[in-house]
């Protein structure tokens, strides 16, 4: 019989780890069914990290203990990196965990992370935030100038990707046209996440695809908006200068214990905030940006009103 923690046990869950991965990948039909893979780097990253800090060890010290390099150290903590069977192992027995159901549950996060989600199939550019928001249980948003892509019609997504440099085909732009509404499904799955999005007036304003298009779009806003884990708010123009004027971001909170991430998006490319003072800054700048923005019951108002535009623009066409 083998000990679970030995060599050959560690073989033998490998084994028995590496068939469950493939069942759940062949049955992955529903997003929710498989936990996500990035997610779960960073809570076992997370783990051990604070197992290091309670053992009184630098990471250069336990790096240096294990022969790892720091890189790969730095990359297991901060979920960057997958980490083996093996490297769970040998950081346990280094930190001191004896506890089997510890040790498990570590094992399990590192089995969990090798898993094939449903969004790695689709050549995402944004496939680490795909992984992060699958399992955000809050999710706050400002979106400077478009709507925020959990709010997209097919139509005006299709429209962004048609205006975009470089152009994708029409069958690469169809496939991130699926990746982003079968996104759209932590929505209005059980347990979904509170979503709060804050647009800016010109997000109302800019015609993406004609006025048939944003009628649409604004009416799925409007439909959304009625479910009780979902607030959109406007910021209108008159609002002035705000801390986000030339910006867009996501604050995704996480489940315990791993922690929050903000993705601020550019032309350039989009950069994961993860330190604990630049949540608290962009939490801090949400705050104000909600206070300032119309409440949800305004903001219906309003959306209404460029809902009816569009549709008396249609009508007189």
């Amino acid at each position: 019989m083998y000990h679970r923690h030995s060599p050959e046990g560690w073989d033998h869950w490998s084994r028995v780890m590496s068939n469950s991965v493939g069942f759940l990948r062949k049955d992955a039909t529903f997003v929710s069914e498989v936990r996500s893979p990035t997610v779960r780097r960073r809570e076992l990253g997370a783990l051990l990290r604070r197992l290091r800090l309670e053992k009184g060890l630098t990471a250069e010290q336990a790096a240096a203990q294990l022969l790892f390099s720091m890189s790969k150290l730095s990359r297991i903590e901060t979920g960057h990196g997958v980490a083996t069977f093996r490297d769970v192992r040998d950081l346990c027995d280094l930190y001191g965990v004896t506890d089997d159901a510890q040790r498990d549950h570590m094992m399990n996060l590192a089995a969990e992370a090798k898993q094939q989600a449903w969004w790695q199939s689709y050549d995402l550019g944004y496939a680490t935030y795909a992984g992060l928001e699958a399992e955000a249980v809050s999710i706050s948003a400002f979106q400077s100038s478009v709507v925020h892509g959990l709010l997209q019609t097919a139509d005006y997504a299709r429209a962004g990707h048609e205006g975009a440099k470089p152009l994708l085909s029409p069958a690469q732009i169809e496939l991130q046209i699926e990746a982003k509404l079968t996104r759209q499904r932590i929505l209005t799955r059980a347990d979904p996440p509170h979503f709060k999005a804050i647009l800016d007036e010109a997000a109302l304003h800019r015609v993406m695809g004609g006025r048939q298009v944003m009628a649409a779009q604004l009416a799925k806003i409007l439909d959304l908006s009625t479910r009780p884990n979902v607030s959109v708010q406007v910021l209108p123009y008159e609002a002035g200068a705000h801390p986000a004027v030339e910006s867009n971001f996501t604050i995704l909170e996480l489940p315990n214990p791993t922690p929050g991430v903000v993705f601020v998006e550019g032309l350039i490319g989009s950069t994961y905030l993860e330190r604990d003072d630049d949540l608290r800054r962009y939490q801090l700048i949400f705050r104000k940006l909600e206070s300032i923005a119309l409440g949800p019951q305004g903001s219906i108002a309003l959306i209404r009103k460029f809902l009816r535009d569009y549709e008396s623009g249609l009508e007189a066409v």
